[in-house]
């Protein structure tokens, strides 16, 4: 069956998107970018309550468009491309948008720099990072407690580290093994900057 990206996207915006999200004159897009494990999700949750902002997690839209995934190239870019048109529809709707996906690859990156221009929407590249020993116990306990939306293991981790690639454009870089409360409202400054033009 040919992919329908329309079909894809409005089963995503059903699940993820709560129907009293708020909008404002001034979207954001946050690009969350790190390793499994580097507590991107957990920063993104914290954020989106803060904002408030809607979350696109990748491996929520993986699961909600292949209860059994594969991980195949074909399938990782169909996520992809749904997400997208997801994020796209809601900035130009003013909605905040926190994209939390490992986004490790700068010419994926590049796609969503242009679509935060072609939005009209303000980008904020927040980059996570721990310390290994750290992400490993998160993975373990991870794994032990069947918690979240993705299957990331130490193994991936390992894969998945060799093909990072340095962020070139300007951005945040939160430890997320400090203080979390701390990160959180070191983002949402920036973001209110981002309003401002500052």
């Amino acid at each position: 069956m040919p992919f329908d990206l329309l079909k894809a996207a409005a089963t995503v915006e059903a699940l993820l998107v709560p129907p009293e999200i708020g909008t404002t004159a001034y979207p954001v897009l946050i690009m969350m970018s790190g390793l499994p494990g580097s507590g991107k999700s957990y920063l993104s949750q914290q954020l989106a309550e803060q904002l408030p902002a809607v979350v696109i997690e990748s491996d929520r839209v993986r699961k909600a468009l292949f209860p059994q995934p594969d991980y195949s190239a074909q399938e990782s870019a169909i996520v992809h491309r749904t997400c997208q048109e997801v994020i796209q529809r809601l900035l130009k709707k003013g909605v905040r948008v926190v994209f939390d996906a490992t986004n490790l690859v700068e010419f994926q990156r590049e796609l969503l720099y242009s679509l935060a221009e072609h939005s009209g929407a303000h980008l904020l590249i927040v980059r996570t990072v721990a310390p290994e020993q750290v992400i490993k116990e998160r993975l373990e306990e991870r794994k032990a407690k069947g918690e979240g939306a993705s299957d990331a293991d130490w193994r991936v981790y390992r894969r998945m580290s060799k093909s990072e690639q340095k962020i070139r454009r300007t951005h945040l870089c939160i430890d997320t093994s400090h203080d979390i409360d701390k990160a959180v409202q070191k983002v949402v400054r920036a973001v209110r900057r981002c309003r401002t033009g500052s």
